[in-house]
């Protein structure tokens, strides 16, 4: 396994392209059991750098790959393989490698009807796959005996992988919360539910290789992201810049 990670903006980065990122999960499926990945972009690393508590969840990752371009570019100054692993794309990846084996996927949180149209599609560009179970989330802090009975309904399915969609740092905080007690390899993948279900457009893959995917959201979502991408590109820059420390 390539455990290698790299330093961006004070945040421990796994060293992997999407290759290398899928042999770490799928080379020893035991020694994943329990674990997680973040699935790491800029807003997600100043997010990192800025709350300790945040740190402690992408450093205590199985993996924190690289979503956001800038991050792989940055990495790539110390490790030439790095390069971009997004959520869709990670998620496309490991559907078609898991196929045809024995490898149950159960998913978890955004709205009952994405899960809906996320299934139909799946059962349609991967027909062998397994999928042995869907819920969508509460949209709110669950009480620890609701996270012990969602625990248990997951964990009754025996999962291999367990698709986390609740949003950062949500996603990554729940993630934190059930290690070593969800069976399965949890990966937080944000919106890519929606993306691969049809309901969101995915950017264009020129967007994407010029790193302009956050503004080809933003004009989407203007008003639900403007703060979020006025305050997190600033900041990126300024703490590469600088070499700000990070909050431990």
């Amino acid at each position: 396994m390539n455990s290698n990670r790299v330093n961006v903006i004070g945040v421990p980065i796994s060293a992997v392209n999407m290759n290398i990122a899928v042999e770490n999960i799928f080379e020893n499926p035991g020694a994943t059991k329990g674990k997680y990945i973040c699935v790491t972009n800029t807003h997600t690393a100043v997010l990192a750098h800025d709350d300790p508590e945040y740190y402690r969840v992408q450093a205590e990752s199985f993996m924190s790959v690289p979503d956001g371009k800038p991050l792989s570019v940055i990495g790539r100054k110390q490790y030439p393989e790095m390069g971009r692993v997004t959520g869709p794309d990670l998620m496309r990846r490991i559907f078609k490698e898991s196929e045809d084996r024995d490898i149950r996927h159960f998913f978890y949180g955004d709205r009952q009807e994405t899960l809906y149209a996320l299934k139909d599609v799946l059962l349609q560009d991967y027909p062998r796959l397994n999928i042995c179970g869907m819920e969508p989330s509460v949209f709110r802090d669950m009480t620890e005996a609701e996270e012990q009975e969602l625990t248990d309904r997951i964990n009754a399915t025996e999962p291999d992988f367990v698709w986390v969609a609740l949003g950062a740092p949500r996603q990554e905080y729940f993630c934190y919360r059930m290690k070593g007690r969800i069976q399965g390899l949890m990966i937080g993948v944000g919106g890519a539910f929606n993306v691969l279900a049809g309901v969101v457009p995915e950017a264009p893959l020129w967007m994407q290789n010029m790193s302009l995917e956050w503004f080809y959201r933003f004009l989407k979502e203007p008003r639900r992201l403007f703060k979020r991408y006025a305050v997190t590109i600033p900041k990126f820059l300024w703490y590469q810049i600088t070499g700000k420390e990070v909050k431990k």
